[in-house]
């Protein structure tokens, strides 16, 4: 298959190779160049479909600036380059986005071969509202992170996916339940390959065995029904506190939290403090 002096960016499968597509498999055997994220594990998948010869150029988050000029004078001197992640959609919570906007901003093509997609997989079979949703990649490491992360879509009807690592799935969710209240979700893991496995469970009172969990997770939160929407009320009583330790009055008080709060009145936030005051 000829090329014509692009950047290829190439989903390839998350673990079963029967979903490389025809398509990615040609460009990958015609490409001069591949950017990997880990030029090993990328090795290794091309010499289980029977490519080999290939020149490797590794992208990682710590090299994207420094790989861009070099890909980009690949590319201008004929030479076709393909950017491919560890597993699944390059991009998607993996490095690439600046190689790609360089590309772009220069007039270079960058042509997409669509494929395998860990959030999307997960999404289609876990049986929660698939649209419209959003994907928020990696959670940060600290949990006053995740949670500042999670306190910006407590109004927003959408179903939220992220990754997490196994042994941080268990307080996460429980970040989740004390942001959200109450939802539904599902964590998957192992997709497309032996051990693929749907886990459903409603934060604040499913509990998950880490141990027995191997492999990526991509965890699926429920959109918020009509009673969820209401701001948690562990939330309502952080935001109280917070007011109160700046020195503000009770009416004061209300009115702010009622402000940054979503259905919640300002009476219902005075009375609330009230209750705690008794």
């Amino acid at each position: 298959m000829p090329l014509n002096s692009a950047l290829w960016v190439v989903a390839t499968p998350l673990g079963n190779l029967g979903d490389i597509s025809s398509r990615a498999l040609d460009v990958l055997r015609s490409a001069g160049l591949i950017l990997a994220e880990d030029t090993r594990k990328t090795g290794l998948l091309l010499e289980h479909l029977g490519i080999t010869g290939k020149k490797f150029l590794s992208l990682h988050e710590h090299n994207e600036e420094k790989r861009v000029m070099q890909a980009m004078a690949e590319v201008e001197s004929g030479v076709d380059c393909c950017l491919v992640s560890d597993a699944g959609t390059p991009l998607i919570a993996d490095p690439g986005y600046r190689l790609v906007r360089a590309f772009r901003s220069r007039g270079i093509n960058v042509i997409p071969i669509p494929g395998p997609c860990a959030p999307i997989t997960a999404l289609m079979a876990s049986g929660l509202p698939p649209y419209p949703f959003a994907f928020l990649g990696f959670t940060p490491r600290k949990q006053g992170d995740i949670a500042s992360l999670f306190s910006k879509w407590i109004t927003i009807s959408a179903t939220l996916i992220f990754f997490e690592r196994k042994n941080r799935l268990n307080s996460t969710l429980d970040t989740a339940y004390k942001i959200f209240g109450s939802r539904e979700f599902c964590v998957a893991r192992e997709l497309t390959k032996r051990f693929e496995e749907f886990i459903h469970g409603q934060l604040g009172t499913t509990v998950i065995d880490e141990n027995s969990l191997l492999g990526e997770i991509t965890v699926i939160v429920a959109p918020p029904g009509k009673e969820e929407m209401k701001t948690p009320l562990q939330q309502i009583q952080n935001m109280i506190d917070e007011c109160t330790r700046k020195g503000m009055k009770a009416k004061e008080t209300a009115r702010a939290v009622h402000l940054g709060a979503h259905g919640w009145s300002t009476k219902a936030v005075y009375e609330l403090m009230i209750r705690g005051e008794n």
